[in-house]
Parts: structure tokens; sequence; C-alpha cells
């Protein structure tokens, strides 16, 4: 057992952190540990409310309500780091794919929406079910109606196509860049030079905001992107920011210092992180409680200050 308290406090936790925290904190494979996500703890709760009967998948439809909706559930399967080759998850996101698309090739959130997609759902389903190991050729229509939505300053909004938003935003932006990083990671070559422009004109409107704040005032964009939630849902904050960062293996950039300094100061001084807020809305379970010490804020700060070589770590 590692002599760190902050290390040996995390590895008590669920195995999804365990088995994070050996990959990322001690440089360790664990594939037994992997394993075990779906056989015990969150893991097992979550995929025990899998419906197989009429609509595989869980909740009432596929994005209501939430947080207990397929959409969700498969969002917080992946970020669990579930086992790709795991059979629920797998099978519930081929059954989405056999169905209709919207008419931008995208996934429609309901009947009633068979026009236009929303460009986060669509970025949020190609991160898992690039995770998940989906065939390219079916996730091809979805990369291409999410690559139609990059806005003139070079990010996202999902409100584009809605309310006819001309500046992108932080959360759609997050989001998009989480999913076409994901489809990369699997291999998957589909658009690929146009795929990775759109990730670096995205990587620069967020380093341009400064992770949170507004280019032309320098104020905070709004306080909550300073509130450390988890799960992170569609919602965006510095430190899903900075997380994306490092697991794509970004360089340090200085425009990312005012976030890092955030997060230090966010801190306690026994040197873990709380879980400072939860969106509300139904859940399968709670795994932390806002206003507490959390191993998944914890964890993730942790990796960010390991990437970034940054003292005190």
């Amino acid at each position: 057992m590692p002599q760190d308290p902050i290390i040996r406090w995390l590895l008590e936790g669920d195995v999804s952190i365990q088995y994070q925290t050996y990959r990322d904190l001690l440089n360790l494979k664990k594939p037994e540990l992997q394993a075990r996500i779906s056989q015990e703890g969150w893991g097992k709760t979550i995929l025990g409310r899998w419906n197989s009967r009429g609509l595989p998948g869980w909740g009432d439809d596929f994005y209501q309500p939430k947080w207990v909706s397929t959409h969700y559930t498969l969002l917080d399967l992946r970020n669990l780091n579930l086992g790709p080759e795991e059979a629920v998850p797998k099978r519930t996101i081929e059954f989405i794919l056999s169905g209709s698309k919207a008419d931008d090739g995208g996934i429609p959130l309901g009947p009633s929406t068979t026009a236009h997609s929303d460009v986060c759902v669509n970025a949020m389903f190609l991160n898992y079910a690039s995770y998940f190991q989906s065939a390219q050729k079916d996730l091809e229509s979805i990369v291409d109606s999410i690559l139609l939505e990059i806005m003139p300053d070079g990010g996202f909004n999902c409100r584009s196509t809605r309310s006819g938003a001309r500046h992108s935003s932080m959360h759609s932006t997050i989001s998009v860049l989480e999913g076409f990083y994901e489809f990369q990671r699997a291999g998957y070559d589909y658009r690929h030079d146009e795929i990775n422009n759109a990730m670096e004109t995205a990587h620069e409107f967020l380093l341009m905001h400064r992770l949170y704040k507004s280019d032309r005032t320098g104020e905070i964009i709004h306080k909550d992107f300073l509130k450390l939630a988890y799960p992170s849902r569609w919602k965006y904050d510095i430190l899903r920011c900075l997380d994306y960062f490092q697991y794509s293996g970004q360089r340090w950039d200085e425009r990312m210092s005012d976030a890092i300094e955030s997060l230090l100061e966010k801190r306690n001084p026994d040197g873990t992180w709380n879980m400072q807020a939860a969106h509300p809305g139904k859940q399968h379970l709670i795994m932390e409680k806002a206003g507490k010490p959390g191993r998944w804020n914890t964890l993730r700060a942790l990796r960010v200050l390991k990437h970034f070589g940054i003292p005190g770590k």
C-alpha cells in the first residue's frame, strides 16, 4: 500500500477510482481492477438499472429523465472506465445507432427533433460510442453533423441551430473536444485532418478565454465555471477542461495558469479537494456528497498537476 495518505485514501474508494488512481497517479496497469468495475460498486449498481425489455437502456428514453436517461448513463459508464468490451453498453449503443438519424446525420433527442440534432449530445455520444468501440462507419454521419457546427470564433454552441447563437459556448466546446479526441484515440481516421483543425480552433477558443474569463473584459464568464462538480454532465468547469487537456496530452500553455491557480486555492489543508456542487436531477446513485472531500475531484486535480509537472502534487 502506498505511503502517501491521499493515495491511500483514493485507493479506499470505489473500484473505478482505484483503477484510475493506479493508472494515472502511480503509472501501474491494473486490468483486473477494470474488470471488476462491472461487478461491484458504482458500475454494478448502474448496470443493474438497465432495462432490456422494449427499448434497451435506462430511464424513460434516450434523453429522459436527466440524469438517469440512457444518454447520461452511458456517459457515466464511460467515465467510470468500464471495460470497453462490456456487452450492455455496446448493445445499447448499437440499438441507438440502428434507429433513424436526424436530417443532419446526428442523434435526434426525440420524434420532434428530426431536422437538427444537438451538437452537445452528438459530441457526448461520439465520446462514449468511440470508447465502447462502435464501428467507425456508424459514427461518420455524427462526425459530419458536428463539423457542420463550427462557429466563426472556433468553438461550438448547441444553441446555434435553436436560437441563432453567434458566440461559442464553453459547455458545447469541451464536449466536442472530448468526443473528437475519443474518436481519434479509438484509431478512427474519418475526416482526420478536418477534426484536427476543428480541435485546434476549439483549443484556442478555450485558451483565449483563459478557461473561464471573458476575452474582452477579463471578468469571470460564469461563477459556476469555478465550481468543481462531478459528474459533470453537459456542464463546463475548469477542472473538466484541465482534465481534458491532461488526458489528450496537451502541452502547458501560460493561459491555463489562472485556472490552475484557482484549482490550487481550492485544495484543502489535508491535500484533498471538495465535491463543491451537484447538478440537480434524478440519479442512479449519489457517488459523493457536495461540500465534502471528493475522491473524483481529488483524483482529477492530482492527475492534472502531475501531467503539467506542477509542484505540490
